[in-house]
């Protein structure tokens, strides 16, 4: 398996998901040394939440799972590209599709996004 620099923030690396289809950036979370081994090995994208210091299967109480397509990894092997098919078509755990909903405006940020229900 490839290895992963997780060393430099911690035994964690930044991980962008990315819709495979249309290229539009779904989230940043971050994953370590366990959610990457599970994401490769299940084809079913895995995170680290530093929040709850647990490890979290994207999807698992909504529904809304990412299921891998591809997987890039950076120059410095310290960051990971995710491209996802993204079930349910929400990955922000607000409802929206992308959690870059939000778009600044002036000084304001504007909303740029529709709610799923």
């Amino acid at each position: 398996m490839i290895e992963l620099d997780f060393d430099k923030m911690g035994g964690l690396v930044p991980a962008i998901a990315q819709d495979y289809r249309t290229g539009e950036v779904l989230m940043v979370a971050f994953m370590n040394k366990e959610a990457w081994e599970l994401t490769v090995k299940t084809g079913i994208a895995h995170y680290w939440s530093r929040s709850r210091n647990q490890l979290w299967k994207k999807g698992e109480t909504s529904g809304n799972i990412q299921e891998v397509k591809e997987i890039r990894i950076d120059c410095d092997n310290d960051c990971v590209l995710v491209k996802v098919n993204q079930v349910g078509d929400v990955a922000c755990h607000t409802g929206y599709r992308s959690c870059f909903y939000r778009v600044l405006d002036g000084d304001a940020l504007k909303i740029d996004g529709v709610k799923k229900q």
